[in-house]
């Protein structure tokens, strides 16, 4: 490969998890070593489905079976849950630099470096399934996160509003609450790669935050009123309960809390007869 936007793609379209994490992984270190130019003169920014593995086979998200995290399947089920997004993650950084173009050369960088962090997490996730005697692609899974990026494969601004600040940004809230209880029960493994991965997740998250700012303030748009109106009019709903703390690290603000929270309040009202 010549060009980083080509290694992107390429990568994007593998369907092999070992070998799309290679790539991923090789794409970075020629960039970093200056050996890739940018951009090639062709685009890439068509491929409506990534390459993914046949298995697991994707179903809708109510068909996902919910076990206790004190058994062994339920423990199964979560790390196969969390893997299955991390995968997806590694699709959705490459999209991000595959699908956009006109962007400042430093937005190219940070989403091969969430990609190569996203790929590792992947890893980390599928060792823990084998320790089980599992692997990814053993339970059903749903395909959430790319149907978001179809949404927004029109405009980076939505993309960055909507699937780092919206979908990614939730596993902020819920990944400390996962840990405590598997500490509770003493999968101290998997908890130090669950910390690991929240700690590089507010990265992911402030990278997604940073450039829908640049977006919003290269358009002339109030950030706040912007996220509001898109949030309005998209089919996930935003809820909490919020981790606050690692939302404010990742570069959400005080005003942008308070108007999650208060959507979160009115959604949770009962509705008047």
């Amino acid at each position: 490969m010549t060009n980083m936007q080509q290694g992107a793609f390429e990568a994007l379209q593998s369907s092999e998890c070992d070998e799309k994490c290679s790539l991923v992984f090789q794409l970075e270190n020629q960039w970093l070593a200056g050996e890739l130019t940018l951009f090639s003169g062709e685009s890439h920014a068509s491929l409506d489905q990534p390459g993914r593995p046949t298995r697991p086979v994707l179903v809708e998200p109510s068909q996902l079976a919910s076990r206790s995290l004190g058994s062994e399947e339920g423990r199964i089920g979560l790390i196969h849950s969390l893997a299955h997004i991390e995968f997806n993650a590694i699709n959705l950084a490459l999209d991000a630099i595959c699908r956009f173009s006109g962007m400042p050369d430093p937005y190219y960088s940070d989403w091969l470096e969430v990609a190569r962090e996203e790929a590792e997490h992947f890893l980390m996730l599928r060792e823990h399934l084998r320790r089980y005697g599992r692997d990814y692609g053993d339970l059903p899974a749903h395909g959430g996160l790319w149907r978001m990026a179809m949404d927004t494969a029109h405009d980076p601004m939505h993309r960055m509003a909507l699937v780092p600040r919206l979908m990614e940004a939730r596993g902020l809230d819920v990944t400390p609450g996962i840990i405590k209880k598997l500490t509770s029960i003493g999968e101290m493994e998997l908890v130090a790669s669950l910390q690991r991965i929240l700690d590089d997740e507010i990265g992911h998250v402030e990278v997604g935050n940073r450039w829908y700012g640049w977006l919003c303030r290269q358009r002339e748009l109030n950030p706040l009123a912007t996220f509001k109106e898109l949030l309005s009019t998209c089919p996930v709903s935003i809820r909490g309960p919020f981790n606050e703390a690692a939302r404010l690290e990742a570069g959400f603000t005080k005003e942008e809390m308070q108007l999650i929270n208060e959507l979160d309040q009115a959604m949770r009202r009962p509705k008047s007869a």
